[in-house]
C-alpha cells in the first residue's frame, strides 16, 4: 500500500496517525481528512504533518470503457416517476443520480488522477485522498459545510447549464427550494434567529458549465458539535430533495446501486483552530474493487423535461471523464464518447 496522504487547498497532509468512524473526534484535536458516504459511513483520518506543498505526482492512464448504472431509457422513466410523485404531493424535488464505472488503469495511482484534475479541472473544494481501502480524487465546486468557530456556512448548487442564458426558471425555483431545506436543516442546531441567506441564486462559472449558487449561514448553538451538525444536515439537501426524508425513500427505490462517496461529504477539519471545509461529494472519482467510479445526477422538479435532465447528467460528466481519460474531446457528451450502458 502506498503511503496515505491528503491534498486539499494547497495543503499536503502526511503521517497518518489515527482513523476513526466517530465524528466526535473532529471536536478533539489535530487535522483531519473526512469522508462521509451518501449512505452515512464516516471515515475521519488524522494526519500529523500538514504543510504547503504541490500536489503529489502519480502514475495514471486511461480507464476502461464506462458503464452506467442507469440507461437513458431507465433514467427517463425515473424522471417520470419523480414527476408523478410530485403530482401526488410526495416530494417537491428529487435529485436522481447514476453511477458510472470503468476498469482502473493498470498500475494506476489516485495521486495521478488527482494532479490531472488539479491542472485541468481546478475546483474550489478539490481534494485527493489516499487511505487504506479508500482512494478519492474530487473536483467538487460545492460547499456542504464550512466552519469558522461557531459560524457555519453552506453553499448549495442547484441549476446547471452551459451558459447563463441557458438557465431556466425551473433552475431558480429548484435552487430556492433547496435553500429553504438547508435553512431548515441548519436551524435544528443553530442559535435561534441566526440563520441567514447572504447570497441567493448567484451565477458561478465552472469549466464548461455555469451553476446557480446560494449561501446559507448560521451560528451553531451550544453545546452542539460535529456529531449534531452532521446528524441535522446529512445527506446534503442539494443532492437529495425536498422534503428530504420522502426524497430519500423515493431515490432508494429508483437508484439500483449505492452512491458511495458521491453526494456524500469530502473535506477537512482542523480541530485545533475550529475551522473546516467539507464539500458535497460531486465531480468525484473513487477507486473500489478494481473499478474507478464516478457519479452524475440532476435535480428533478415538476417542470423537468426527462430527456433534458438526462443530458444534464451527460454534460456534468463529460469534461471530467475527458480529464480522467487524458483525451481532448472536451464538450462531447457521453453518447459521443461511446460510453456503454446496460
Amino acid at each position: 500500500m502506498k503511503d496515505a496522504f491528503a491534498h486539499v487547498g494547497g495543503l499536503l497532509a502526511t503521517g497518518l496517525a489515527d482513523v476513526t468512524t466517530d465524528p466526535a473526534a473532529l471536536d478533539s484535536r489535530g487535522w483531519w481528512a473526512v469522508v462521509v458516504t451518501y449512505e452515512g459511513k464516516i471515515t475521519c483520518a488524522r494526519f500529523e504533518h500538514v504543510r504547503r506543498a504541490p500536489h503529489p505526482e502519480g502514475v495514471w492512464g486511461p480507464p476502461g470503457e464506462w458503464h452506467s448504472s442507469l440507461s437513458q431509457a431507465e433514467y427517463v422513466r425515473g424522471v417520470e416517476r419523480v414527476r408523478a410523485a410530485i403530482a401526488d404531493g410526495v416530494v417537491y424535488q428529487a435529485n436522481l443520480c447514476r453511477i458510472l464505472s470503468a476498469t482502473m488503469p493498470e498500475g494506476a495511482d489516485i495521486a495521478g488522477l488527482g494532479v490531472r484534475l488539479a491542472r485541468r479541472h481546478p475546483a474550489e473544494y478539490a481534494m485527493t485522498l489516499r487511505l487504506p481501502g479508500l482512494e478519492i480524487a474530487s473536483a467538487s465546486p460545492e460547499l456542504y459545510l464550512a466552519r469558522d468557530g461557531d459560524v457555519v456556512e453552506s453553499g448549495p448548487i442547484k441549476g446547471t447549464a452551459r451558459t447563463v442564458e441557458e438557465l431556466l426558471p425551473k433552475d431558480r425555483a429548484e435552487n430556492v427550494m433547496i435553500v429553504d431545506l438547508v435553512r431548515n436543516d441548519l436551524g435544528r442546531v443553530a442559535e435561534i434567529g441566526s440563520v441567514t441567506v447572504p447570497g441567493l441564486c448567484v451565477p458561478q462559472e465552472a469549466p464548461g458549465l455555469v451553476h446557480l449558487v446560494s449561501t446559507v449561514r448560521a451560528r451553531l448553538a451550544e453545546p452542539n458539535g460535529w456529531p449534531e451538525l452532521l446528524r441535522a444536515t446529512f445527506p446534503p439537501g442539494s443532492v437529495t430533495g425536498a422534503p428530504k426524508s420522502s426524497a430519500l425513500t423515493l431515490l432508494n427505490e429508483l437508484e439500483p446501486v449505492p452512491r458511495g462517496p458521491y453526494c456524500g461529504a469530502i473535506g477537512w477539519v482542523d480541530a485545533d483552530s475550529r475551522r473546516a471545509a467539507l464539500a458535497v461529494g460531486i465531480r468525484t472519482f473513487w477507486a473500489e474493487e478494481g473499478l474507478l467510479r464516478f457519479g452524475a445526477g440532476a435535480g428533478i422538479t415538476w417542470g423537468s423535461d426527462s430527456l433534458r435532465e438526462w443530458h444534464e447528467t451527460e454534460l456534468k460528466a463529460a469534461r471530467l471523464l475527458e480529464v480522467a481519460s487524458g483525451d481532448d474531446r472536451a464538450g462531447q457528451d457521453l453518447a459521443q464518447r461511446g460510453t456503454a450502458r446496460p
